[in-house]
C-alpha cells in the first residue's frame, strides 16, 4: 500500500538541495538584473486604424454579405506586416539613399536599421530588402477586442524614428491594399477580355455547325414533324387494326362460300346471311312462280301453253338466282382481296412512318446536342460579357475601407527593458526553477539516503546510521578505539543496540558484515562493530574472510602470515587466532591471499572453525567481499546466523542494494538488516540531524561539581577492577 506524500517530504527535498536552489536563483536573478541593465532602451510608437470590410459589389448579387470573416481580418493583419508594405514604407522615407535628409530620428533610425541589415548583405540582395526584413521584424499588428481597430506599432532606439514609422506603415499599408485591387481589376478584365474573344469564336462556329446541319438533313420544320409523326403514327395504328379485322371477316365469309361453289343451295344458305335485296326479291319471285304453276296444274295439263309459260318463267327465275349467287361469290372474294390489300397498305405505311419517326429521332438528337453546345456557349460569352461591365463600373471601388483613426505621438518613456517585470519574472523563475531543478535532481538520484525510504524500498529494517566521518588525520578503522565518546563512535553503540535487537533469541552468535560493491564500509563496519562489542565485555573474535583484499590486519597492526587461508587450506591452526588491541577481542586475519578463496570457503573447514570458536567466545563477526563481485559473501551467509548489509549514503543504488539481498535470499541467508554509512548528516534534513547527528555530544561536558568517569581531575583512567566490573555490566 503506498503511503501518503506529506508537505513535509517535500521541505526535506528543498532543504536538503538548498545549495542547489540558491545557486540557481542567484545566478538566474543576476542574468535577468545584466540582460536588464545591458538591455537597450526601446521605444514604441503606435498607430490606430480601423479596418472595414466592404460589401459586395458585384451588380449580379442579390445583397448577401457577411462582415464577421476572421481570414479577412488575419489576411490584412499579415498584409501590414508583409515585406511588400515594409518596402513600400523604405521607399516613402527614402531610408535606402544616403541623403535621407535631417529630420528629427529619421538618420538615426536608418543607421540602426542598417546595423542590423550590414551583416546580412550579399550580391544577391539589396540593401534596401535586407532592411525591410529588419522593419517587419518590429512591426507589431494588435486587434483592439470586440471592435474593428487596430494598432499598428513599431519598436526602435528613437522615439520620433518609432513614432514616424508606424505612421509610414498605416500610409503604406492603404496605398498597398489600393494598388493590388487595383492590378487584380486590370489583370481579371484583360483575361476576362481575351476569354470573351476566345468563346466569341467558339460561338460563332458553334452557330454555323448547327445550321449545316439543318441543311444538311433538312431540318428546317424538325421540331413540327416530331410533334406530328406520333399522331400519324396513333392514327394508322387504329386503321391498321380496324382494316385487319375486316380483312379477317371477309376471309371467313370467302373460304366458307368457296367451299359450296358448286353447291347452289348451300351457297344460297351462306348467302342468305347476308342482306342481299336481289337475292330476296328473285327468293320471293320464285316462290310465286311455284305457287302459280300449283294453281295452274290444277286446270290445265303439263302441256297446256299456260303452264309451259309458267314453267318457263319460274326456270328463268332460277337462272337468274344462281347467277346472283355467282356474281355474290365473285363479290366475296373480291372484298376479301380488297380488304388484304387495305391491310398490307396500312402495314406498309406504319412501317415507313416508323422508319421516319426514328431517322427523325436520331437527326433531332444530334440537333439538340449542336444546339445544347451552341447555347452553352452563348452563356459563357454573355456572362463574361457581364462580369467585364461589372468590372468597369466596380472596378475602381476600395474592398476595404480604411481610416487613420489616430497618428502616432512621439513617445516619452521606453516600453522595454521593463526593469520591474523582469526581476519579478528573475525571482520567480530563479526561485521556481531552482525548486524544479532540485527535484528533478533528486528524481534521478536513486542511491540510498534516508532510513524510512531504505526500509520501505528494500523491505529490510535499518539498523544503524553512521556519520561521514571527516578527521583526515584519524584513521576511520579505529575510531571507536580512539574517540569512543565521539558521535562516529556513538552510531556504532546504537547500532549494536539495535543487532541485539534484531532477533527473538537476542545477539546472534555469527554475523556477517558485507555489501552489495565495493567502498561501501563494510570493514570498518566489521571492526568498530566488534570493538563495541568488546567494550560491553562480550567475547568477541573478528574473523577477516575477505581473502582478496584484506584490510583488517592493516587496521590494527597485526602480522598476517598466518590465518583463515592457512586453516581453510588444511592447515593446524598454530598461531591463527591473535589478541585484539583491546581486552576479550581477538582476530583472525585472512592470511596469504590464496588462488581460489570461493572453493576454500565452500568446504566444511570454515563450518568447523566456526563451531569451535564458539566454544570460546559469544559472537562471532565475519567480514567478506562485496556480494556482487563474488560469490564469497553469500557462501558465508550460509554458515552465519545473520547477515548485515552495510550500503553507503548516496553511492550504493537500490538497484544494486535489491541485487544483493536476492543473491542472499536466493541461498536461504538470514538478513537481520541494513546500516546506511557515511551519512552526511549536515547536509541532509533537520529531523536527522537533530536526532542522529547532536546525540553524539550528550556527556561531553562535566557539570561544576559533578563525577568525572575518568578521574577527580579527568585525565586518569579508573582503576582496571572498575573498569572490568563496569564492563561486566
Amino acid at each position: 500500500m503506498n503511503e501518503e506524500i506529506h508537505l513535509r517530504d517535500y521541505l526535506r527535498v528543498i532543504n536538503k538541495r538548498r545549495s542547489l536552489v540558491m545557486s540557481f536563483f542567484i545566478v538566474t536573478l543576476v542574468l535577468v538584473v545584466l540582460g536588464t541593465l545591458a538591455a537597450t532602451p526601446q521605444y514604441e510608437g503606435s498607430t490606430q486604424v480601423m479596418i472595414e470590410k466592404v460589401a459586395n459589389s458585384n451588380l449580379t448579387d442579390g445583397g448577401r454579405f457577411n462582415s464577421y470573416d476572421p481570414e479577412f481580418y488575419e489576411t490584412q493583419f499579415q498584409l501590414i506586416k508583409s515585406q511588400a508594405v515594409a518596402r513600400r514604407v523604405i521607399e516613402m522615407l527614402h531610408l535606402d539613399n544616403d541623403s535621407v535628409g535631417t529630420v528629427s530620428g529619421l538618420r538615426e533610425g536608418r543607421e540602426s536599421l542598417i546595423v542590423s541589415a550590414d551583416s546580412k548583405v550579399s550580391e544577391s540582395r539589396h540593401l534596401g530588402d535586407l532592411m525591410a526584413e529588419n522593419l517587419t521584424e518590429e512591426i507589431s499588428v494588435v486587434p483592439v477586442k470586440n471592435s474593428r481597430l487596430v494598432d499598428i506599432s513599431f519598436l526602435s532606439p528613437n522615439p520620433d524614428f518609432a513614432a514616424m514609422i508606424a505612421n509610414t506603415v498605416a500610409k503604406a499599408y492603404i496605398e498597398q491594399s489600393l494598388n493590388m485591387k487595383m492590378d487584380a481589376t486590370r489583370r481579371t478584365l484583360e483575361w476576362m477580355t481575351t476569354k470573351a474573344d476566345e468563346e466569341r469564336k467558339k460561338l460563332r462556329i458553334k452557330e454555323e455547325e448547327v445550321q449545316a446541319y439543318m441543311r444538311a438533313n433538312n431540318l428546317v420544320t424538325v421540331e413540327n414533324r416530331i410533334a406530328v409523326l406520333p399522331q400519324k403514327l396513333a392514327e394508322i395504328s387504329t386503321a391498321l387494326v380496324r382494316a385487319e379485322t375486316r380483312r379477317k371477316e371477309k376471309q371467313e365469309l370467302y373460304q366458307r362460300v368457296s367451299k359450296v361453289s358448286n353447291d347452289p343451295v348451300a351457297a344460297e344458305a351462306i348467302l342468305g346471311l347476308t342482306k342481299n335485296s336481289t337475292l330476296q326479291i328473285l327468293r320471293d319471285e320464285i316462290l310465286k312462280a311455284e305457287q302459280k304453276i300449283r294453281e295452274l296444274s290444277a286446270k290445265y295439263g303439263v302441256k297446256h301453253p299456260v303452264m309451259v309459260k309458267a314453267q318457263g318463267d319460274l326456270e328463268i327465275l332460277i337462272s337468274k338466282k344462281r347467277e346472283e349467287i355467282t356474281r355474290l361469290i365473285e363479290g366475296a372474294k373480291n372484298e376479301y382481296e380488297f380488304a388484304r390489300a387495305s391491310e398490307e397498305n396500312l402495314r406498309a405505311q406504319m412501317d415507313r412512318t416508323k422508319a421516319e419517326a426514328h431517322n427523325l429521332n436520331e437527326k433531332s438528337i444530334q440537333y439538340d446536342a449542336l444546339k445544347r453546345e451552341m447555347e452553352t456557349s452563348r452563356q459563357l460569352y454573355d456572362a463574361l460579357m457581364l462580369r467585364m461591365n461589372e468590372q468597369n463600373i466596380t472596378g475602381e471601388t476600395d474592398p476595404v475601407n480604411l481610416w487613420i483613426v489616430q497618428k502616432a505621438l512621439v513617445p516619452l518613456k521606453p516600453v522595454k527593458p521593463r526593469k520591474k517585470v523582469n526581476l519579478l519574472l528573475g525571482l520567480v523563475v530563479g526561485l521556481f526553477g531552482g525548486i524544479g531543478l532540485a527535484f528533478f535532481v533528486e528524481y534521478l538520484d536513486n542511491t540510498i539516503k534516508y532510513p524510512e525510504e531504505t526500509e520501505k524500498i528494500l523491505g529490510l529494517p535499518t539498523l544503524g546510521l553512521v556519520s561521514l566521518w571527516k578527521e583526515k588525520d584519524t584513521d576511520i578503522d579505529r575510531a571507536v578505539l580512539d574517540q569512543p565518546r565521539s558521535a562516529f563512535s556513538e552510531s556504532y553503540k546504537a547500532l549494536l543496540t539495535a543487532v541485539m535487537l534484531s532477533s527473538a533469541e537476542g545477539l546472534p552468535g555469527r554475523i556477517l558484515i558485507t555489501s552489495s560493491v565495493a567502498g561501501a564500509g563494510k570493514t570498518t563496519t566489521a571492526l568498530n562493530l566488534a570493538v563495541s562489542l568488546a567494550q560491553t565485555g562480550k567475547r568477541v573474535i573478528l574473523v577477516d574472510a575477505d581473502m582478496r583484499k584484506p584490510r583488517i590486519h592493516k587496521a590494527l597492526k597485526l602480522a598476517n602470515n598466518a590465518g583463515l587461508s592457512n586453516w581453510l587450506a588444511g592447515g593446524e591452526g598454530k598461531g591463527l587466532v591473535q589478541e585484539g588491541p583491546i581486552k576479550n577481542l581477538s582476530v583472525i586475519t585472512s592470511g596469504p591471499i590464496p588462488p581460489n578463496p570461493s572453493e576454500l570457503l565452500s568446504g566444511q573447514r570454515m563450518d568447523k572453525m566456526l563451531e569451535k570458536l564458539e566454544q570460546s567466545y559469544d559472537v562471532i563477526i565475519c567480514d567478506s567481499p562485496p556480494l556482487l563481485s563474488v560469490a564469497d559473501g553469500r557462501i558465508l551467509s550460509r554458515v552465519v546466523n545473520g547477515t548485515i548489509m552495510v550500503v553507503r549514503a548516496k553511492l550504493t543504488t537500490y538497484e544494486l542494494a535489491h541485487k544483493a539481498i536476492k543473491m542472499l535470499r536466493d541461498v536461504n541467508g538470514t538478513i537481520l538488516g541494513t546500516v546506511i554509512n557515511a551519512l552526511d548528516l549536515k547536509k541532509n534534513d533537520h529531523y536527522y540531524q537533530y536526532y542522529y547527528g547532536s546525540y553524539g555530544t550528550y556527556g561531553d561536558e562535566v557539570e561544576e561539581g559533578g563525577f568525572d568517569i575518568r578521574g577527580e581531575e579527568g585525565d586518569r583512567r579508573a582503576p582496571e577492577s572498575d573498569r572490568r566490573g563496569l564492563s561486566d555490566v
